[in-house]
């Protein structure tokens, strides 16, 4: 058992320790290389010295790795630190779907679809990425506080099938397929198997095959038809029934081919609750014993071992390898045996017709190909595209289904622009004109992102640049921070925000109230232009340590709320549509007032919005905070000034929650950190606008989204900045 503080890989600190289960014990620990809090599972000592448990399990996690879905507990990383086995993963805060099906008896019918639909994507990803879980029960499901539901353990799951069935596993067979429990080869079926069981167990309250022992079980699996659930759930709809019958079907071939069908079941089954649409294969009962020649009994050896070459590597070693049988069928075992060959061969033949179906559909579509290359190279010479009209050859126009690509007219003047839109099929539209950091005269900004793919003619509006205006730095004299921010925000000034601690007027009180103004660079009275980023030191009072009271600001305006909070380090703000609460006025926030809490944990205000849709906000309109060196901010106030816009896409594994961006450049060897943007929702494709060190023109962006009070990176955006001109 490791304890607190503990180091494992020179990276990972060990905070506390957060579950056990048969094989690893489970760690809450700090990522120190990426600041960020993480699960790290550790294999217990009684496996360490199983070598054949090691690869196995080292060679899955490794594969599990690669698979990144909101469905799926994520992988990050999987090592040995002298002796310790682990595996590092995204951190979930909630409780097992076992312990909350213990908890509330049974779930609803919606409930219980709702959560079957999720696992049944998650596991979709893994079986497309060649990946079969093979444990798959509530104990590997997690529900996290936000009501996300994700599936866990893909790395210890196949390296345990093989070598620990035993009261370690008594959770385990309960789920288990006729195939697992005999101990034979088990595929994407196999999970089907068990999320049929686990559904079951969710609309029942109880699992359909229960005993004293592993083997009792296993051999209820194998031989006992389920009582059906409807026998314990009497409102349960009839087409949830049919789909727990065919996911929990003895014989493979009669279950679902594919986790896509059974999600498209469960989701016809919410809209059509006794519909009799689940289709179920029929039983062959007159089909008589085949005998299998040693040609035949070769060809299946032989088609096995195509299945397995065509598997990731890691997986088609693992898949070659044979399972120890834990339960002996005596002398029914040469039958079984038999009878399991003749399937085989059945299945083989079928594949080897439906191989020659799609030889022949190779070639068809291998001719049509061919075709298609022979007409897009003569209609490169024209004789396609070109017609005789009044005796002169005219261009026939393109397709207005067609997509286009949205250029970059930012920097570009409008002669430019329209040169570089000729012949694009979009339309332009100058909207007025705004200060920025471009020349005047210029376009410097436009409401598509460039790279954008739209409709042909779609209209592109652009604004035109007043140039960099001059602005003075007012006095931020007895004003609160908030207002201070959106006054300089409405000049065209870009605002970084820093908090921290005031100093102690010696009578116990702060010498700068929290929410207020402690100081301001360039100082009041400074003249600068638009588009320069100016920063603002925010007070947050007496540092009183990790306690201070909830004010309550329910039915407060928002520069009021920000204020009160002004002790907060992190104060995130949505906004939603009201008809009760004015606008502008907090509807909730996430911290009971009058209670006591940390400040550096972040608070989360509801704004209404009155009676109009909240629009998304934007980095620009946020107040943000970060750190600028004292030479990048006199730079930027010469007027030096590096700018990168850049449209980014939809980061893999974004889930709708806020978001911090933040960016990160190498200035003189020494990497410096800026926040762009924090605790904002954005909407993808997403367009930046960010001022970098000057000199640098390479940085990187990296994003993370709150995920359970914590943020956890999503991916990273490679930028390059210009010297604006």
């Amino acid at each position: 058992m490791l304890k607190a503080g503990m180091i494992i890989a020179e990276r990972y600190e060990v905070l506390g320790k957060i579950g056990t289960g048969g094989m690893a014990d489970v760690y809450k620990a700090k990522d120190h290389k990426l600041n960020r809090f993480v699960a790290v599972k550790v294999l217990k000592p009684e496996f360490r010295e199983d070598k054949t448990f090691i690869r196995k399990f080292r060679s899955e996690a490794q594969a599990a790795a690669g698979l990144t879905h909101p469905n799926i507990v994520n992988v990050f990383d999987v090592g040995d630190d002298e002796g310790v086995y682990y595996i590092v993963m995204e951190l979930i805060e909630g409780i097992t779907l076992k312990e909350y099906i213990a908890k509330k008896g049974k779930l609803s019918i919606k409930e219980a679809t709702s959560i079957a639909i999720q696992v049944s994507m998650g596991l979709e990803a893994a079986h497309n990425h060649g990946i079969v879980h093979r444990d798959v029960k509530p104990q590997n499901i997690i529900i996290s506080t936000d009501g996300k539901v994700k599936v866990t353990d893909f790395g210890i799951a196949r390296a345990a099938s093989s070598n620990t069935i035993s009261s370690n596993v008594m959770g385990s067979v309960h789920y288990s397929s006729p195939e697992q429990v005999r101990g034979g080869y088990s595929d994407e079926k196999s999970d089907i198997y068990s999320l049929g069981i686990t559904l079951y167990e969710m609309v029942t309250g109880k699992v359909p095959f229960d005993g004293d022992t592993t083997v009792a079980i296993a051999i209820k699996h194998l031989q006992e038809e389920m009582v059906p659930p409807s026998v314990y759930t009497e409102n349960l709809p009839y087409s949830l029934e049919q789909i727990i019958f065919k996911c929990t079907q003895k014989s493979v071939g009669r279950r679902y081919e594919r986790m896509e069908d059974v999600i498209a079941d469960l989701k016809h089954s919410l809209i059509d609750p006794q519909g009799d649409f689940v289709k179920h294969s029929d039983v062959d009962t007159d089909a008589k014993t085949v005998v299998i020649s040693d040609e035949e009994l070769g060809e299946i050896k032989h088609t096995q071992k195509n299945r397995s070459s065509q598997r990731k590597p890691e997986v088609a070693q693992l898949e070659e390898e044979e399972y120890e049988t834990d339960y002996d069928d005596g002398d029914d075992d040469e039958e079984y045996q038999r009878r399991r060959a003749a399937s085989r061969a059945r299945k083989n033949k079928k594949r080897r017709s439906q191989s020659r179906i799609l030889t022949i559909l190779g070639f068809l579509v291998g001719a049509v190909v061919l075709a298609a290359v022979i007409f897009f190279v003569v209609k490169k010479t024209g004789l396609f595209d070109k017609k005789e009209e009044n005796g002169q050859v005219q261009q026939v126009e393109d397709n207005k289904d067609a997509m286009v690509t949205v250029p970059d007219l930012v920097g570009k003047t409008e002669e430019e622009a329209k040169a570089l839109m000729d012949g694009l099929q979009i339309g332009t539209q100058m909207v007025g004109e705004e200060a920025s950091s471009q020349e005047k005269g210029r376009i410097s900004s436009q409401d598509i992102p460039a790279g954008t793919q739209v409709e042909a003619y779609t209209t592109l509006r652009y604004y035109i640049s007043k140039g960099q205006e001059e602005v003075t730095i007012p006095s931020t004299e007895g004003q609160t921070a908030y207002a201070v921010q959106k006054s300089l925000e409405e000049k065209g000034l870009s605002i970084n925000v820093q908090k921290e601690y005031s100093e102690d007027d010696g009578e116990d009180n702060p010498v700068v109230d929290p929410g207020y103004v402690i100081a301001i660079f360039p100082e009041e009275g400074t003249v600068v232009k638009a588009g320069d980023t100016i920063t603002m030191t925010v007070s947050r009072g007496l540092d009183r340590g990790d306690s201070a009271l909830v004010p309550n600001v329910v039915g407060k305006t928002e520069e009021e709320a920000v204020t009160k909070f002004g002790k907060w380090m992190d104060i995130q703000i949505t906004r939603e549509q009201s008809t009760d609460v004015p606008e502008g006025q907090v509807i909730s926030q996430s911290l009971t007032a009058d209670e006591a809490a940390d400040p550096d944990e972040p608070v989360s205000l509801v704004i209404s919005s009155g009676n109009q849709e909240p629009e998304a906000e934007t980095p620009e309109s946020s107040q943000t905070e970060g750190t600028s060196s004292a030479a990048q901010q006199q730079a930027a106030a010469n007027g030096e000034i590096w700018k990168c816009t850049q449209s980014l896409n939809t980061p893999q594994g974004y889930n709708g929650g806020v978001l911090r961006l933040e960016l990160i450049q190498d200035n003189a060897g020494v990497s410096q950190a800026t926040t762009v943007s924090d605790g904002k929702a954005l909407t993808f494709p997403y367009k930046v606008d960010i001022t970098g060190v000057p000199g640098v023109g390479e940085g990187t962006l990296c994003v993370y989204e709150m995920i359970n009070g914590e943020y956890q990176q999503l991916g990273s955006y490679p930028l390059t900045f210009e010297k604006a001109q």
